[in-house]
């Protein structure tokens, strides 16, 4: 898996890694979860527990942790990964930091494409992204289930509703619950300004839950609200949508990356394509062809 992950940052378009990574898509075999909030809300040791449930339970696991850069070198500082304690023998983990390198939205360029070659292997795969404050909201782009993590005392509700973070959360969770008062107000705060963001219709109406990791409570219940999350996406088709959602915007974030607003006018009508069954093939051809098509321009 490493080896295959470092084949995409080396030459994300050669044939081996387009053939792979579509195979990946077309075969997913698990599922991914999406993890964020500002930094020192407890994500990487909720991930922690997350981790060890599910090694546990016989599921193989897979940690995509997206770390802030260094100005030096551009690389990660491997401070989420240092955290997660595993078993280096135990194959049935993986875990990969990642530098976000400037990069807007709390993810990495290769968030997307890992997610798809983990989700073909791994039962669960957890994305966590770079700390995050009001806006960075990518993490919905690579994930199947989003958990937003606010610590007690983080803000108000007044706070809450500046951030355009609060309209993609499917479950919230409020770490350090054993704090008393402050933990109880903060899932309050929490509470109404889910109810209070702007969401589209036939959504997941999502969940709030408070944890504690030294009291160890709450976390049976952050696991009935990943199935109750599953369950709904299983239903009307829902989980193979969104999949093809992350797949067009990962193909229209390539084209706009590239060839910036002029490539997205030159192919907008393949970007909203019914169905999309090898969005790496695609995203290969539409940048060969605007090269061409551009260039002449």
């Amino acid at each position: 898996m490493a080896a295959a992950l470092s084949l995409f940052e080396q030459n994300a378009f050669a044939d081996e890694t387009i053939a792979l990574l579509d195979a990946a898509f077309a075969d997913p075999n698990g599922y991914v979860i999406g993890i964020t909030g500002p930094p020192g809300a407890g994500k990487s040791t909720l991930i922690n527990s997350l981790l060890t449930h599910w090694r546990g339970a016989g599921l193989t696991v897979a940690v995509l942790a997206v770390d802030p850069s260094s100005k030096a070198t551009g690389g990660a500082l491997l401070g989420d990964r240092v955290r997660m304690r595993t078993d280096p023998a135990d194959r049935g983990v993986f875990v990969r930091s990642v530098a976000a390198r400037g990069r807007l939205g709390g993810l990495a360029d290769i968030a997307y494409p890992a997610a798809v070659l983990l989700r073909a292997v791994y039962d669960k795969v957890i994305v966590e992204s770079v700390g995050v404050g009001q806006s960075e909201t990518d993490i919905d782009t690579v994930s199947d289930t989003v958990v937003l993590c606010i610590q007690p005392g983080s803000g108000d509700s007044l706070q809450f509703m500046k951030a355009g973070i609060v309209e993609i959360p499917d479950i919230a969770v409020v770490t350090k619950a054993d704090m008393g008062p402050v933990a109880s107000r903060a899932l309050a705060d929490l509470q109404g300004a889910l109810g209070l963001a702007h969401r589209e219709s036939d959504v997941f109406e999502p969940l709030c839950v408070p944890v504690s990791a030294l009291r160890g409570s709450g976390f049976s219940e952050l696991l009935s609200a990943f199935e109750a999350h599953r369950v709904w996406l299983a239903n009307e088709g829902r989980l193979a949508h969104s999949r093809q959602i992350q797949a067009r915007h990962w193909l229209r974030s390539e084209v706009l990356t590239n060839f910036g607003r002029q490539g997205i006018e030159a192919v907008r009508g393949e970007l909203i394509a019914d169905v999309i069954s090898k969005p790496f093939h695609d995203a290969r051809q539409l940048l060969g062809r605007l090269r061409v098509s551009l260039s002449v321009l």
